[in-house]
């Protein structure tokens, strides 16, 4: 009922023919978060967030997107055009019943591409009211490259602004999956920067928090989007749809818990100093076997990851992997790391979320670096073996990369085209941040998987 009405109060209905959605009511809130990132995730996590907060408290902010790679059209160009605005769709299975909600999300202001709009974002960079800058930019975003415009040099640039602004402090709240992401943010970000005022205003104004999130979000839901379209009265062709588990930790001061109302309006966050135990769980279980297992899946002609787990032979794999491979390496109780891993088979199987497997390969090098090279480390060095489906999950990557289309950065994609022998690639070591061919017996068994 709630949505419905807040839907009516927003949004243009038609009962004559479908409409694209637009907003219809000005979006009276300052721009209180910057969020370098348009993609699905954080708009059906970051942005949902903000949405309840703003609903249920006096939160009461805006979020303006920038696009993190200077590209033109792609999701920023239809955020804009629909004012905004758009829906996200919550469907699973929660406490033993199915779920289906679909909820507004009108707290965007709009996406800005750095490319042409930089005058724009510097000057929301210097609006008194801005106090976030949120980011999801991918395991590969948060990195040094000099000359390079990365992620961390925009940071650099925005924090240079608002320090010769004589503005305070921003609070970072970075979503990317890698081992203290605030911190890096924070190292990567200073090496940009040659003032030392910005630089002592770096670090003695700006919070970088580490973070960790969980949800599973699909994204747009190509086969049912047109009944949602009919159910809402308007095309909105930035639906999101992810599942209703939603859990995020945030390690950093006291002071950043009082700034965000979550657990006034039932959020599920956790504000820790020292996330370490619920990093491991989550990156290793969850992620690692979404990493280990999606590019041999799709090789073998699945689409979807509830697919994967029904399947005879990934649902083996998955299962080996979690219990078999995973468990050992994590150090918490073992009723607790059972609990969890069949919890996130059970979030796997969600016959709603329409995960697609090729969604998850997005820039599959790094991510199998951060999610499956330390279990597989582990294992090794506690068994005196190879883990036999981690290892097997690095002839899936190997494979898909000399055989598939390359959704990854253009580093990788160049390397790749360059047709590398497998000792090229598990030697290459700005990569996997080591030599795998120095792991005993890898080289071979990896060879032996491929053939």
């Amino acid at each position: 009922m709630l949505c419905t009405l807040l839907h009516n109060a927003y949004f243009l209905f038609s009962k004559t023919a479908m409409q694209l959605l637009t907003r219809q009511t000005p979006l009276n809130r300052p721009v209180r978060i910057l969020q370098f990132g348009e993609g699905n995730f954080l708009r059906a996590f970051v942005d949902w967030m903000v949405e309840r907060m703003n609903r249920a408290t006096d939160f009461n902010a805006a979020v303006q997107i920038v696009k993190p790679r200077a590209t033109p059209g792609g999701t920023g160009e239809i955020l804009n055009r629909q004012g905004g605005v758009y829906h996200v769709v919550l469907r699973g299975v929660q406490d033993g019943r199915n779920v289906e909600e679909i909820e507004p999300i009108t707290c965007v202001k709009g996406c800005l591409n750095p490319a042409t709009d930089w005058d724009e974002i510097q000057k929301c960079a210097c609006d008194p009211a801005l106090r976030f800058v949120v980011s999801n930019t991918t395991e590969a975003g948060i990195e040094y490259r000099p000359g390079e415009d990365t992620f961390p040099a925009k940071v650099a640039r925005v924090v240079t602004a608002r320090c010769q602004a004589g503005l305070p402090g921003l609070v970072f709240l970075p979503c990317e999956l890698i081992e203290h992401n605030g911190d890096m943010l924070r190292e990567c970000t200073l090496k940009y920067i040659e003032d030392d005022a910005v630089r002592r205003y770096v670090e003695t104004q700006c919070i970088f928090c580490n973070t960790l999130v969980d949800r599973i979000v699909a994204g747009f839901p190509k086969d049912d989007a047109p009944r949602y379209w009919e159910r809402l009265g308007v095309q909105d062709d930035l639906i999101v749809c992810g599942e209703p588990f939603f859990f995020l930790a945030i390690e950093g001061p006291a002071s950043v818990e009082a700034e965000i109302p979550a657990k006034a309006c039932g959020l599920n966050v956790v504000f820790t100093q020292d996330l370490t135990l619920y990093r491991t769980r989550k990156v290793r279980f969850l992620n690692g076997a979404h990493t280990a297992s999606v590019l041999g899946a799709h090789r073998a002609g699945l689409t979807f990851v509830d697919e994967m787990v029904r399947d005879s032979e990934f649902g083996k794999f998955l299962r080996q992997v979690l219990f078999e491979e995973v468990m050992p390496t994590v150090d918490l109780p073992e009723e607790e790391k059972r609990a969890y891993a069949e919890s996130v088979l059970e979030r796997f199987a969600n016959p709603y979320a329409q995960h697609r497997l090729l969604s998850i390969a997005l820039n599959s090098v790094s991510k199998w670096k951060v999610r499956v090279l330390p279990t597989l480390l582990d294992y090794q060095k506690k068994f005196g073996k190879l883990p036999p489906c981690l290892t097997r999950s690095m002839a899936y990557l190997v494979k898909f990369y000399r055989t598939c289309e390359i959704n990854d950065s253009p580093q990788v994609k160049e390397f790749f085209a360059g047709h590398p022998t497998l000792e090229q690639i598990l030697g290459n070591t700005d990569f996997w941040g080591m030599d795998l061919n120095t792991i005993p017996d890898f080289t071979a068994t990896v060879g032996e998987f491929l053939a």
